[in-house]
């Protein structure tokens, strides 16, 4: 049966390679890929079964976490399973819808991972600049605006790239350098004239991202003005440990999305290994770290898993 479909220009499969020039090295790699892949998954399910089962962690900075842990699910959960078949299987063929539809969940989650990490921000400057209307501005229906607004905006954002792919004609170019689909790398193998794509696919989520890091910095410079005026050192030191996770999440997420963004559409100087190697990264760390960091950092989180972990056993001793 013919690759393509009836107009010959666009496959019907796609052929991932994997991490160019690393082929032979698939095996030993995907060993700590699938152990960060598992430790990802236990560990936001435990934060997200935590925050679900007890009362007490059900206020914002709370359930915009757990949003956060939806998100570093999706992302990984997306990628890294077709990513492991592929070392471990040589399942590298992908149909042309199921590579669109892994390329949009990866980007929409991303995206929608920026406006959470805004939220955060606005959740800690309410907190510590109007610490008295923290409850009348962070209602639970504040809350679940932000997380519906997540998703329209990412939805508005990712979608147009679907048909932006759709409308470019292959011919006969199906393989793809990579661990898994995204927009860039799948429009490169067309056969027409992409410019479009690039733009679109660089500016308009860079702008996006840019535009929510400002408004992140701009929170936080509020945050900083507000704790020099505190009179207590031990009050500020505690207002801004609180502020501390959410700093680390920040990096943990941006410095490596710019630096896969930008070498995808502009590092032409980078080996392609290094690139493709850092970018199947990007898709575990995150999702890895981010429970470590608030799990470790954030006493009341610390507090509730021991309390959870501990209820199963003592009911078993009974």
């Amino acid at each position: 049966m013919s690759p393509f479909n009836l107009t010959g220009s666009t496959p019907a499969t796609f052929i991932l390679t994997g991490i160019p020039g690393m082929e032979q090295l698939h095996v030993w790699i995907s060993i700590p890929f699938c152990s960060m892949y598992l430790a990802a998954l236990l560990g936001n399910g435990v934060l997200l079964f935590t925050i679900w089962t007890e009362r007490s962690l059900h206020q914002p900075m709370y359930l915009f976490l757990s949003m956060l842990a939806i998100a570093d699910l999706t992302l990984s959960t997306t990628a890294v399973p077709k990513m492991l078949a592929l070392f471990w299987f040589r399942a590298r063929e992908i149909s042309f819808g199921a590579c669109l539809t892994q390329m949009f969940f990866l980007h929409f989650t991303c995206s929608a991972e920026s406006l959470i990490l805004l939220a955060m921000a606005w959740d800690r400057f309410v907190a510590i600049c109007f610490p008295l209307r923290y409850g009348a501005v962070l209602t639970p229906s504040a809350v679940a605006k932000t997380g519906l607004a997540a998703l329209l905006r990412s939805f508005c954002i990712i979608f147009p790239c679907v048909f932006l792919l759709r409308r470019l004609p292959f011919c006969g170019h199906n393989v793809i350098p990579h661990t898994y689909c995204e927009h860039i790398g799948v429009a490169r193998l067309a056969c027409a004239d992409i410019s479009v794509n690039i733009w679109y696919g660089l500016v308009v989520p860079f702008t996006v991202a840019m535009l929510d890091l400002v408004l992140i910095a701009v929170s936080y410079g509020f945050i900083l003005l507000a704790l020099s005026r505190l009179p207590s050192r031990s009050a500020r030191h505690k207002a801004f440990h609180t502020c501390g996770s959410h700093v680390c999440v920040l990096f943990l997420f941006y410095v490596p999305a710019a630096f896969t963004a930008l070498t995808q559409g502009f590092g032409h100087n980078i080996p392609p290994e290094v690139h493709i190697l850092l970018a199947s990264l990007y898709v575990l760390f995150p999702p890895l770290l981010n429970p470590l960091v608030y799990g470790v950092r954030t006493q009341q989180i610390r507090d509730k898993v021991e309390k959870v972990s501990v209820c199963p056993k003592s009911h078993l001793l009974r």
